[in-house]
């Protein structure tokens, strides 16, 4: 298994710290950095010298939004995936966020479990279509 360097964009420190937990402890991610606010997110992902293969991008942020980082970062690291956690993952806003890039859209109180099995199919590179579903 590979190991999935991961930054986190979400704003809450209690939910960040779970998710952090969470994810290393289950799959081979590591979190090479977080944000809470749209513009550190931005920053951190478009400086050159920073690599990462995964971005789990929460919606509503501190300051700015998920949108905008998913808009500024689609298409800087073809080989990185960008998923969105949200609690407001409404068909609307999963459909906004697919258009500005996100492979995938997580909801923060049902899809826990779906994301954990996302990581671990992209640590084994199984990151064709069908393997993502």
């Amino acid at each position: 298994m590979t190991e999935i360097k991961t930054y986190i964009v979400e704003d809450s420190p209690v939910i960040l710290d779970s998710l952090v937990a969470m994810l290393e402890e289950l799959v081979p991610v590591k979190v090479v950095g977080s944000s809470a606010d749209e513009s550190t997110a931005v920053q951190w992902l478009t400086q050159s010298g920073n690599h990462y293969d995964l971005v789990i991008i929460d919606i509503f942020l501190k300051s700015g939004s998920g949108l905008g980082v998913l808009k500024a970062v689609h298409g800087k690291a073809p080989n990185s995936h960008l998923v969105v956690l949200s609690n407001y993952a409404t068909p609307d806003m999963r459909r906004k966020c697919l258009q500005l890039g996100a492979d995938k859209v997580f909801d923060k109180s049902n899809d826990i479990e779906a994301l954990v099995q996302y990581c671990d199919r992209l640590a084994t590179g199984e990151t064709g279509a069908d393997a993502m579903v």
